[in-house]
C-alpha cells in the first residue's frame, strides 16, 4: 500500500473510497509518513485498527464488499483477492471454502489493505501487474493458529505458480495478505515487461532487516507499442449442460479473473448439439480456473494452448461531457468511452446504453 500511495494516489482519495465499506465508525485510522530503511527513503503506511481480534467469515467479507458502493472494478479485484485467500485457507485446514473464517486476515487492517490495493490500482489505471521473484524467508511466526513455519502454510499455497527465491535472511518476508494480492492480480512471470517507465513508488515495511532494506518498489509505466504477453486459451465441449449453468460458469470465470470468456455453438458426433466454452487467462490462473470449469460443469477435462498477444499501447483519459465525467480508452488506432461509465449513465438517466455510446463517439469525432 505504501508503494502504491507513493506512486501518486492521494491519501484523502483512499480515505473517501474506504468509507464506502460498512466497517464500524472509528474502527481504523490511516496515516502515511516518509521514513528510511538503511538510508533509503520510502513511504510508511499504517492502519491503526481497534478490533484486531474480530473473526470474520469469508462469506461476510465478500458480502460487505459486494454490497458497498465501491466501483465495480474495485469490488471485483478485492473479492477476487479474498476468494484466493479463502481457497488457500480451506485447503490448508481441510474445510469447505464457505466454512472458512479468518483471524489475522479478517481483522480490519487486512480488509483495509486488500480493498485499498484494489482502490489504488483502479486510481492509477493499472491494467496488468507483474511481480518479481518473491523472498521466502525462514523461521517461525506466531499466529492465531499457534506457532507456524515461515512462510506460513496459507502463504505457500498462495505462492504456487509464482516465482520465489531463498536468497534472504530469516523472518516473514511475504505475508498471507501480500501473497493473496499478488496471487489474484499478478502474472506468474518474474520478468519485467518492456515499458516506458513513468514513476517509481517505494514503500517501507515495519521492520529493519540486516540483509537488505525492507522496501517494496512499484514501477509504473506504459507498455511499448506492439508489446505483447503470453496467455492461456482454454476450452471444452459441453453437450449435457443446461444453458443456465453455462451462463453461470461464464459469470464465475469473469469474476475469478478470466480475461475474456466466449461461447460457440457446435454440432458433435451423432448430431448432438453442444457448446464450446472458451476463456483467456494469465498463466498462473490456468489450473484454478480449469478446476472451476470442471467442478461446475462436470466435464472430464479441458484443453489449452499458450498463444502470445500483440497488445496495442493505450491509456485512459477522463473527459468532461454533457453526461458528466466519462473515461475514454484511447489507443493508437481509435478510442471509445468506457462501457462501465456508459452503463452507469444509462441506469441513472434511463437512456439506452447504445445511444449514450453513439452520442459520446459522435461528439468526440465532431
Amino acid at each position: 500500500m505504501a508503494a502504491l500511495l507513493d506512486l501518486g494516489v492521494p491519501l484523502e482519495h483512499l480515505r473517501a473510497e474506504l468509507s464506502k465499506l460498512a466497517l464500524p465508525d472509528g474502527s481504523y485510522m490511516l496515516s502515511a509518513r516518509r521514513t528510511e530503511r538503511q538510508h533509503v527513503s520510502a513511504l510508511k503506511f499504517d492502519v491503526e485498527a481497534h478490533d484486531q481480534h474480530t473473526q470474520r467469515h469469508y462469506a461476510g467479507i465478500d458480502a460487505m464488499i459486494a454490497d458497498s458502493t465501491l466501483a465495480d472494478p474495485v469490488k471485483e479485484k478485492a473479492r477476487r483477492i479474498f476468494r484466493r485467500l479463502a481457497e488457500a485457507e480451506a485447503l490448508v485446514h481441510g474445510v469447505a471454502v464457505e466454512d472458512v473464517h479468518f483471524h489475522e486476515v479478517g481483522a480490519v487492517d487486512s480488509i483495509v489493505d486488500i480493498v485499498a490495493a484494489a482502490i489504488c490500482l483502479e486510481y492509477l489505471e493499472v491494467e496488468q501487474v507483474y511481480a518479481s521473484a518473491l523472498p521466502l524467508g525462514s523461521g517461525f511466526v506466531q499466529t492465531a493458529h499457534g506457532l507456524l513455519p515461515v512462510p506460513a502454510p496459507a502463504t505457500v499455497e498462495l505462492l504456487r505458480g509464482m516465482v520465489v527465491h531463498g536468497n534472504c535472511g530469516d523472518g516473514e518476508r511475504v505475508t498471507p495478505t501480500g501473497a493473496a494480492i499478488l496471487a489474484a492480480l499478478a502474472t506468474g512471470s518474474c520478468s519485467r515487461p518492456e515499458m516506458t517507465l513513468a514513476r517509481v513508488g517505494s514503500g517501507a515495511g515495519g521492520r529493519d532487516f540486516s540483509d537488505c532494506p525492507n522496501i517494496l518498489r512499484a514501477f509504473l509505466g506504459t507498455s511499448a507499442v506492439g508489446g505483447g504477453d503470453e496467455v492461456r486459451e482454454v476450452s471444452c465441449n459441453l453437450d449435457d449442460v443446461t444453458p443456465e449453468i453455462i451462463g453461470y460458469v461464464q459469470e464465475l470465470l469473469l469474476e475469478n479473473g478470466a480475461l475474456d470468456v466466449w461461447l460457440t455453438a457446435v454440432q458433435m458426433k451423432k448430431g448432438r448439439p453442444a457448446t464450446i466454452i472458451s476463456f483467456l487467462c494469465a498463466p498462473p490462473d490456468l489450473e484454478r480456473l480449469a478446476a472451476l470449469v470442471m467442478s461446475e460443469t462436470g466435464t472430464l477435462g479441458v484443453r489449452y494452448a499458450s498463444p502470445r498477444r500483440i497488445v496495442q499501447s493505450r491509456r485512459v483519459e477522463e473527459r468532461d461531457t454533457s453526461f458528466g465525467p466519462v473515461r475514454f480508452k484511447v489507443g493508437e488506432y481509435g478510442e471509445k468511452p468506457e462501457y462501465e461509465d456508459c452503463r452507469r449513465i444509462a441506469r441513472e438517466r434511463g437512456i439506452p446504453c447504445r445511444e449514450i455510446m453513439q452520442q459520446l463517439l459522435h461528439r468526440e469525432r465532431a
